[in-house]
């Protein structure tokens, strides 16, 4: 994975991680390898973030043990240069992040694009799906999923629009993204490796979630492959 690399695969998959992993700028993961005794541009950072990000990302869902039956739907409004555009997301019941895509329009054509999206992805049709009121969800349902079903209550949908709060805040650290391609790029690779690194803290004891995020770690340097150059 790391051949023609000038650094290890340890140094790469470190910065990958904290930068998808916490709102730090490239730059800003550059001082602190520096501070490691590590000299790195920020640029390099940026080649290895676009280079491994989504492969990496890809793994992680693969790790995930399961998701369920039941989807919470939401949209948020993203600006790109001026342009307003409509960020979909759907979550589980238990906070995994199942996809994201960016689109010009909210319509029924853009709610069946993020739906076949979205199935292809997961391989199975949900049980339920939560959303909000917005009326382009019905029509799309009853056309890509007719035998799902469908509940329509904002406060029912809290946890997809909880779900859209570290993207909010990477879009301010960024100063909003660059352009579409660039904002699809980072958020497929961002959400599910934020997420692995980010269980519910508040629902496991102190020793659960030590001992969770330990897997987690260990999945991740078997995923990047660190574990097995050890």
């Amino acid at each position: 994975m790391y051949s023609r690399h000038r650094f290890p695969g340890e140094i790469i998959s470190s910065c990958v991680w904290l930068y998808y992993t916490f709102p730090l700028s490239y730059r800003d993961i550059e001082k602190m390898m520096l501070y490691r005794g590590i000299e790195v541009t920020y640029e390099s950072i940026r080649e290895w973030c676009q280079k491994f990000g989504q492969q990496y990302a890809n793994q992680v869902r693969r790790k995930r043990p399961y998701i369920t039956d039941k989807w919470h739907l939401d949209e948020m409004i993203v600006t790109i240069k001026k342009q307003q555009y409509y960020l979909w997301g759907a979550v589980d019941s238990e906070g995994n992040v199942l996809d994201v895509l960016l689109q010009r329009h909210r319509g029924t054509e853009a709610a069946k694009r993020f739906f076949r999206k979205l199935l292809k992805k997961q391989g199975f049709v949900p049980r339920v799906m939560v959303t909000d009121k917005l009326k382009s969800y019905e029509a799309a349902k009853k056309q890509v999923m007719p035998s799902v079903e469908h509940r329509q209550h904002k406060e029912l949908n809290n946890r997809a629009e909880n779900s859209h709060q570290p993207t909010r805040m990477r879009e301010r650290r960024m100063r909003r993204f660059k352009s579409v391609g660039q904002a699809q790029r980072f958020l497929s690779a961002f959400d599910p490796i934020r997420s692995h690194f980010h269980p519910k803290q508040h629902d496991l004891s102190a020793k659960q979630y030590r001992e969770q995020m330990r897997q987690r770690f260990e999945d991740w340097r078997e995923i990047t492959g660190v574990k097995d150059a050890a």
